[in-house]
């Protein structure tokens, strides 16, 4: 029985476990809910857990660790067809052999593969089935306890809550080793790349061209390594997404939550929030093959050097993807705004207008810029946009009109195809991710210190 079939059996034996709970609560005291130390309903999640959580762990635990073991031993049980074998043939026996298992094509397998796949169904068969039975087993096993254990003055409350306190602390533990593992695998391979390249050269250095050689065979550069480049066309690309997603975007909010009506909200508020739904390879398309050419062609009719490829048109429609970020997200801070600081404005004899930027925009600041933020974290993570309309070249300029490279593109580019992370074109790509890391760090410890000065004042 696979993983999924059992699990889904095992929500549906938990499900008919909450019902007995519950049922045999009210049965002991004869209907009478006073009687009961908690409310039926707890009676019912005691069982349900009983039932479905330890047999949901093993299902879990089993199906994350059973590939491993058992490829360890199909290898044990063929030490003839894995002897002398290196990392790549081992690995690529092993891939054969799992093929074979699944039921796809492997040309002219040899022997050893068919042995070991064979093997390997066996195995997976027997984990299969020893899975199903512990699992179901478990599952009675907690149903039949929670059970014996209802009685009216059992306290159902208190475990039932105990577990799901475990689930959130389970559940923030996991968000939070995730983070840790993502800084420590990055200090990690940064310190690896900075062990070959100086820090300065990464951090102060004009030139950024990764090109070295990873194999003996292969001829390439000695490489530079200098990220100024690559932040200043992020930057570069990611001012001109701002100036077109903030004002469009704020300006739109602020029509939708103070002057337009409820039958134009309807149809505007949606047809903004589209965009947000359209894939990025479409804007990179529409940026590159519409876009592009549009701004080249005015560039050269005013007598400008306009690159086929060009910030601009990479910030435009990066510019036009964000606008629903910033209005949708305002709409709703303004919109949340009380209304009783807009009728002690319009007491006093503001106008609409000056109510509008003189309280309404001011109390609603703190979500505005955190809309802002967003939108700039958004840009700065974009790549398909840059790769289609901007280019992959390391220019540092600040002409819009010429070809430029983000942080995001460069790690994506580097980490593409043969890669050997003992050669520093492939570290640096963890280099530029911790670089990217710190840099918004700092922006969300900016943001925070706006929110809390603005939020005291307007609280």
């Amino acid at each position: 029985m696979s993983g999924l079939f059992l699990s889904i059996l095992i929500v549906v034996l938990a499900a008919a476990a909450f019902w007995l709970g519950r049922n045999k609560a009210l049965g002991a005291v004869g209907g009478n809910l006073r009687d009961l130390h908690s409310l039926p309903g707890y009676y019912g999640y005691f069982s349900a857990i009983w039932c479905g959580l330890p047999a949901l762990l093993i299902v879990v635990a089993w199906s994350a660790l059973d590939g491993t073991i058992i490829e360890t031993m199909v290898l044990a049980g063929l030490p003839t067809a894995a002897d002398g074998l290196s990392d790549g043939e081992l690995s690529l026996f092993i891939t054969n052999v799992q093929n074979l298992v699944t039921g796809n094509i492997v040309a002219n397998p040899s022997a050893e593969v068919v042995a070991a796949a064979n093997h390997y169904r066996h195995l997976q068969s027997l984990s299969d089935w020893g899975m199903t039975v512990i699992a179901l087993g478990l599952a009675i096993a907690g149903l039949a306890y929670a059970r014996r254990a209802i009685v009216p003055n059992l306290r159902s409350r208190e475990s039932v809550e105990k577990v799901v306190l475990m689930v959130m602390i389970g559940a923030s533990a996991v968000a939070i080793l995730t983070t840790i593992g993502i800084v420590m695998s990055l200090l990690f391979e940064s310190h690896r790349f900075f062990q070959q390249v100086p820090v300065g050269d990464f951090l102060f250095g004009l030139q950024w061209s990764p090109q070295t050689a990873i194999r003996a065979d292969q001829v390439g550069s000695s490489g530079a390594f200098g990220a100024v480049p690559v932040f200043a066309g992020t930057i570069l690309i990611t001012v001109i997404a701002m100036l077109v997603a903030v004002p469009i975007g704020l300006l739109s909010a602020i029509y939708l939550s103070e002057y337009a009506g409820p039958k134009v909200r309807a149809f505007a508020k949606p047809g903004l929030e589209i965009l947000a739904g359209i894939p990025t390879v479409v804007y990179g398309f529409f940026a590159a093959l519409t876009i592009a050419p549009l701004i080249r062609g005015w560039g050269e009719g005013l007598g400008l050097d306009v690159s086929s490829e060009s910030a601009l048109a990479a910030g435009l429609v990066m510019g036009l993807m964000i606008i629903p970020f910033v209005s949708s997200l305002s709409d709703d801070v303004i919109s949340a705004v009380p209304g009783a600081l807009r009728d002690g404005s319009y007491a006093l004899g503001s106008t609409k207008s000056e109510t509008i930027t003189r309280v309404v925009l001011p109390a609603a600041l703190p979500g505005i810029f955190g809309a802002v933020l967003l939108a700039v974290s958004r840009a700065i993570g974009e790549t398909m946009i840059v790769v289609m309309a901007a280019g992959l070249a390391a220019n540092l300029t600040a002409n819009p009109f010429q070809a430029v490279t983000t942080v995001t593109v460069q790690i994506a580019t580097i980490l593409v195809g043969d890669q050997e992370f003992d050669s520093p074109k492939t570290l640096s790509a963890f280099a530029l991710g911790l670089l990217l890391f710190i840099v918004t760090l700092m922006l969300n410890v900016v943001a925070l210190m706006v929110v809390r000065k603005y939020r005291e004042k307007y609280d």
